[in-house]
């Protein structure tokens, strides 16, 4: 599944178009290598780091969602590995 469509189907990006801008700047790393196309592929088992308002979230894909459902639905493809919360090199 390409990277932009899963994250906004996993409910972390507010549109497709937020994604896919959050990959093409570069944003976005997949298992630690930065992803700058929109059309990179993610699978079930990649870890992804992604910097949010306030920290920087790293999860582990478990399944990829079918479709952009419910919160509930979207939150049991993935994993938080990181469970400090707030990370203070995002917060500079």
């Amino acid at each position: 599944m390409r990277i932009d469509k899963a994250l906004w189907f996993l409910r972390l990006a507010r549109t497709r178009a937020v994604a896919q801008g959050w990959v093409s700047e570069g944003h976005i790393r997949c298992n630690g290598r930065r992803i700058e196309k929109p059309a990179s592929t993610v699978q079930p088992g990649d870890v992804l780091t992604l910097p949010l308002a306030r920290r920087v979230l790293v999860i582990e894909l478990l399944a990829l969602p079918v479709r952009r459902g419910p919160a509930s639905e979207a939150q049991a493809c993935y994993r938080v590995l990181d469970e400090r919360g707030a990370n203070p090199i995002a917060a500079v």
